[in-house]
């Protein structure tokens, strides 16, 4: 099992730890941004990342590794390649996660739910009920960072590699904001503070 210091290094050596000030998608700020995919893009680190994902559920007799698009697709992949199970994923179609391209959970199938980075654990759950309303079975879910501050809960057994409480702000009461730091969305160019 790593470290979380030798998870973190990871993280800061490939540049998926990006501290600084940044609009989440929830419309807060927060002095830090995990970006996933900074470390996902080199296969041995998603390899041994993943890994410990997979060797954490690797008695709960898994049928199917399923994701959010776009951030949980490797993860998906990883996990379900030392597990020697299908990956696949979920798309936001209408405003609600489903499962298309040919994809498909058969009656009882046993589903494992993983994805890069968890804050409200609002994608997790709504990959959870589409592989429900096709008569899967939820029996786990994982993640590489939980960065809910443990506000992330579900009724199954849960993992994550590093669990971290980042601080978020209110664009009002950000103290950032307040020191004149240039806001930043993070895949996107920087932002103006109109």
């Amino acid at each position: 099992m790593l470290s979380k210091q030798e998870i973190l290094s990871v993280f800061k050596e490939t540049g998926a730890l990006l501290n600084g000030h940044f609009l989440l998608s929830s419309g807060l700020h927060s002095p830090q941004y995990f970006q996933c995919a900074k470390v996902l893009q080199y296969p041995w680190h998603a390899e041994r990342l993943c890994g410990e994902i997979a060797n954490y559920f690797s008695d709960s007799k898994v049928d199917v590794v399923v994701a959010p698009a776009i951030g949980g697709i490797v993860v998906a992949q990883e996990v379900g390649r030392p597990l020697r199970r299908r990956a696949i994923f979920a798309e936001r179609e209408g405003g609600k996660m489903t499962l298309r391209r040919g994809f498909e959970i058969r009656k009882g199938e046993r589903a494992l739910v993983v994805e890069d980075v968890t804050t409200t654990g609002g994608s997790a759950l709504e990959v959870m009920n589409a592989v429900r309303e096709m008569g899967g079975d939820v029996v786990g879910f994982g993640c590489l960072v939980d960065r809910s501050g443990g506000k992330a809960k579900f009724d199954i057994p849960t993992f994550s590699l590093i669990k971290m409480d980042v601080r978020n702000y209110s664009p009002e009461d950000c103290p950032l904001c307040q020191q004149g730091i240039e806001l930043v969305k993070p895949g996107s160019r920087k932002i103006s503070e109109s």
